[in-house]
């Protein structure tokens, strides 16, 4: 596997009922295809060397041996080709007739799994014509010029580079307990299914249901493939579904109906299943099942490596929800965060909420939550207490946005200059206000932070933390100024996300209330803790100094999701980063660009523990979260080394 990439392919031939010798034609072509695209792993429909729909025909000696004749000239084709091919035929077992999948490669069958749950009911009748591998006892077969066995026994199959995949048959995954259960607890990182299922009104859906929530739950790759055109219409339709899901989610799929061959191919990401698996407790103690019956593990054969080139999209926004169920996602986030800040509102009897309002992204969305609660709450907004506080960097244009977005929410306004109390602090330590350093910039941030927790204690009420998750990551924020509050809503809402927010709650607002909310979007990011230029334009932009957000984010997101390391994550960024989007706005950055923050990233976000360890609390809203109450716990002490050598390697 190439960064733990594997890619797999999922094949549907046009076919000739009963005509093997034409069938096997057009699954050869297919496998001489998917060799020269470079997939490893390549899946048939079930039955496809004779066709599913023989019927009474499978009772026919001339048919199961033109398919064994098919087989012995299928392996003689594949001699020479690195790809393994999973392909459907009948296979006399003593006296049992098998439907069965072989496993093939390099002119060898690895192994033969014969299909166990037999459908027997409305219009299938398969038991009219096979067993089921329930039937069988362990046989060795002569079977196309090789000595195979057959037995019920689970069988996966292990890659010459580690990737451990398994098979079952159609029905098998339609069962209360389909067979890939115990192959993916026994180790299958994939599972691979050849179907024959028919077309009904309504059943596709379904379908796809069902496999995407049996690769989710089972944590695998599942890649499946239905028969299609040629199949007999007697009775019924085969529609030719190719199909392959990871963790539930779709990667690629076919046209439905097609009257040609198909063959949909993608790239599953096998470090990133194995890592939710290890993460996931419940897997883990739900393969205790698998201690009494163990899987025969069947290595493949060596391989040639070839060059590595990724194929698969890679979203660049990771946090940001997909436009599909946008509307729903983005009411989902908001309804979490203020459930959360209702229920420590009620508990401690707080009578007023204090906020600083600096027309900035964070404090406005934590502005937005803060109303939203209290109308869930049905209390009045004029309890909420928004505070300006005036600094040395403070502009015309966050000013007058803080200002009219408060009056718009209804809220208690007060302002509060910073600036003489900061003077004289700085006299009170002897500080030259003249020198701009961390000294100059963080009294300013203390100052507010001291001023919302005394009004907190004045008011009877209780200070709002703004913090976001990305600031929480780089450590972009001031130890014991803007860093603590008394409850954080935004603490697991990343920067990309904030701002998609706040563009999507816009669009619920009157016209001027929006115009505010999309101004403060616009806004370049900034603690506006140095003076403003000539102009009264803000001077100290915060991506100048640490990183583009929407990098961050990326990096965050694959950093803690699934514990990839600098160079996985980088030929993602290459991926994710290298066009424009036409959908979503998407920086362009070069390698020497992804690199150099990617190792901002990594010394900022090792260096900044000692700020997480003792965040407030706050709700966790996604999958990434950096509570040192929950998801991520670390050792402030750790060291980066290991990572900064790993995107050091990546420059040479």
């Amino acid at each position: 596997m190439n960064y733990g990439f594997i890619k797999v392919a999922s094949a549907i031939p046009t076919v000739q009922v009963a005509d093997c010798r034409q069938n096997i034609i057009g699954i050869e072509s297919l496998i001489a295809q998917a060799e020269g695209r470079g997939v490893e792993i390549i899946v048939f429909p079930e039955l496809c060397i004779t066709g599913y729909t023989c019927q009474d025909l499978f009772r026919q000696q001339p048919l199961l041996d033109a398919a064994e004749n098919s087989m012995m000239h299928l392996l003689d084709f594949s001699r020479q080709l690195d790809i393994i091919s999973i392909v459907g035929l009948p296979i006399v077992a003593g006296d049992l007739l098998l439907n069965c999948a072989v496993v093939l490669q390099k002119g060898r069958i690895l192994g033969v799994v014969p299909k166990t749950y037999l459908p027997n009911y409305g219009e299938f009748y398969e038991k009219r014509w096979f067993a089921s591998s329930q039937d069988l006892r362990p046989t060795t077969l002569r079977f196309a010029g090789c000595t195979i066995e057959v037995s019920s026994r689970p069988q996966l199959f292990r890659t010459c580079d580690g990737a451990v995949f398994g098979v079952e048959l159609c029905e098998d995954v339609w069962a209360p307990t389909p067979p890939s259960n115990g192959l993916a607890l026994a180790g299958a990182d994939l599972i691979f299914n050849l179907s024959a299922s028919d077309e009904l009104t309504g059943k596709h859906a379904y379908l796809k249901k069902l496999i995407a929530q049996q690769s989710a739950r089972t944590i695998t790759g599942y890649v499946y493939s239905s028969a299609g055109y040629g199949e007999s219409t007697q009775d019924l339709v085969y529609g030719g579904n190719a199909l392959i899901y990871e963790d539930g989610v779709l990667l690629a799929e076919s046209d439905r109906f097609a009257m040609t061959s198909q063959m949909q191919v993608a790239q599953i990401d096998i470090d990133r299943l194995r890592s939710d698996r290890r993460n996931n407790t419940t897997f883990i103690n739900a393969q205790r099942v698998m201690l009494g019956e163990q899987a025969e593990f069947i290595d493949t054969e060596i391989i040639q490596t070839r060059d590595f080139k990724l194929e698969r999209d890679v979203d660049p926004h990771p946090f940001i929800p997909a436009a599909s169920n946008m509307q729903e996602t983005c009411d989902e986030i908001l309804n979490i965060q203020v459930m959360a800040l209702a229920k420590r509102i009620t508990h401690t009897q707080t009578k007023t909420l204090i906020i600083g309002v600096s027309g900035g992204l964070d404090s406005t969305m934590a502005l937005l939550v803060c109303a939203r609660t209290y109308d869930k709450l049905k209390k009045d907004r004029k309890d909420i207490i928004g505070v300006t506080m005036p600094g040395f960097g403070t502009t015309d244009r966050t000013y007058t946005n803080a200002i009219a977005l408060m009056k718009s929410l209804g809220i208690t306004i007060r302002e509060i200059n910073i600036s003489q109390s900061i003077m004289q602090h700085f006299e009170d330590i002897g500080h030259d206000p003249n020198v701009h350093d961390v000294t100059y910039e963080n009294a300013q941030a203390r100052e507010r932070t001291q001023i919302l927790m005394d009004l907190a204690n004045q008011l009877h009420g209780m200070v709002i933390g703004t913090g976001d998750l990305s600031e929480l990551a780089l450590g972009w924020a001031t130890y014991n100024g803007d860093h603590m509050s008394m409850y954080a809503v935004n603490t697991s809402i990343p920067k990309t996300l904030m701002q998609f927010l706040v563009r999507h709650v816009a669009t619920e607002m009157d016209e001027a209330v929006a115009a505010t909310l999309l101004d403060i979007v616009d806004t370049p990011i900034s603690p506006e803790l140095i003076p403003a230029d000539e102009e009264g334009a803000i001077k100290q932009k915060t991506e100048d100094l640490v990183g583009p957000y929407e990098l961050h984010d990326f990096f965050l997101y694959y950093f803690l999701r699934y514990g990839f390391g600098p160079r996985k994550i980088f030929i993602l960024a290459q991926k994710a980063f290298a066009n424009t989007s036409a959908e979503r706005t998407v920086g362009n950055y070069d390698d020497e660009t992804i690199i150099h923050w990617l190792q901002v990233f990594c010394r900022r976000f090792f260096s900044q523990q000692f700020k997480r360890s003792c965040l407030p609390d706050g709700p966790k809203v996604g999958s990434v979260s950096l509570s040192p109450r929950g998801d991520w716990r670390m050792p402030s002490d750790a060291v980066s080394s290991l990572w900064l050598r790993e995107v050091e390697s990546l420059g040479s």
